[in-house]
Order: C-alpha cells, then structure tokens, then sequence
C-alpha cells in the first residue's frame, strides 16, 4: 500500500514540476554590448601598412591621420639630404685623392685660393664621409620601416573602443598608520 502512494506521490511531483515550465519565467537581459558604427575590418592594418610600404606617409592618410603625413616626409627627407650630403661630400675627397695620387691639380692642392689638405687628411675625409653616408642611409631605411609599423599599428589600434569607461589613473594617498604620501595605480572600469 505505501508504494502505490510513493509512486502516486512522484508521479503527481513530476507533473507538477512540469507544470513550472520556464516558458512562465522568462527574464530577457538588454545587450549591452557596444558596437561601433563602423564594423570591423580585418584587413584594415594589412591595407595600412602596404599603402605606407607603396608611398610613404598613405597608410597614415588611410587611417586619417592627416598631420603624420607633413611628419613621415620631414622624417625621411631629411634622411635622404644628409646621405645625398655625404655622398657628394665622400666624392669630392675621393676625387680629389685620386687626382693627387695621379700628379693632377685637384680642388684640395692649395693652389689658386683653394684650401690644402694633406692626403692624410683626405683619406680620413674619406673614411668618414663614407661611415656617416652608411649611417645616413640605415637611419632612413629605419624611419621608413618605421613609419610602416606605425600606420599597421595605428590601423589595429583604430579598432578598438578607447573610451573613458576604462581608464588608468595613477594617484597618490596619504597613508593614515604613518603619514606618508604612497602612489598608487588604479583599474577602473564602468559598466
């Protein structure tokens, strides 16, 4: 007889669980995931930096960076004019040693108004006219290697959402056991 009633007794919960179905209790959350007007392109920073590597200073106008532009050409010009610098200068000295070495007059010889220089001091004049050329030249393959990576960079960074509900702020609080100022760095995000 108690088993019919336990049976009876799970039987009548199992239809009453089943009645509670959660069709009744529904509860929607809103979304508040933010999404950006413009939608994310993957390509963006490849596309940046091919532009910059094609001419220089476009991955910065792709990413409408305007004022990088005047930036990436002083940059890279003026690398340019202090190899085009040394390089002529480079010439001169080696010409000038070589004319000497054949018993030619040369722009160096101190004959006619012009300065005299030893061929010690053109060989040196040589030597380091050459070593600043290959520095010139290093530093403006460098910048312009540079500027790739900065318009790549700026282009992955564009992407995503810097705005004040997540910010780093560094301050500094007294400590009340001794009296001292500590500095602390705060994470704070807002929801």
């Amino acid at each position: 007889m108690y088993k019919k009633f336990y049976i009876l007794l799970v039987a009548s919960l199992f239809f009453t669980i089943d009645s509670f179905s959660q069709e009744d209790l529904i509860i929607k959350a809103k979304d508040t995931i933010y999404t950006s007007p413009n939608e994310f392109d993957m390509l963006s920073p490849a596309r940046a930096a091919f532009y910059s590597a094609i001419l220089p200073g476009l991955g910065q106008a792709y990413n409408k960076k305007y004022w990088k532009v005047p930036i990436v050409y002083g940059a890279l010009g003026t690398g340019v004019y202090f190899y085009d610098r040394n390089n002529t200068n480079y010439n001169r000295a080696r010409t000038a040693y070589k004319l000497r070495l054949d018993g030619k007059p040369n722009e160096f010889d101190g004959v006619g108004g012009n300065i005299f220089l030893s061929d010690d001091a053109l060989v040196r004049a040589q030597k380091s006219y050459k070593k600043d050329r290959d520095l010139s030249l290093l530093v403006t393959v460098a910048l312009y290697v540079l500027q790739v990576l900065e318009a790549s960079t700026n282009a992955h960074l564009l992407q995503h959402n810097v705005d004040n509900n997540l910010t780093l702020s560094p301050q500094i609080i007294k400590d009340a056991t001794n009296n001292k100022s500590v500095v602390v760095a705060s994470l704070n995000f807002k929801f």
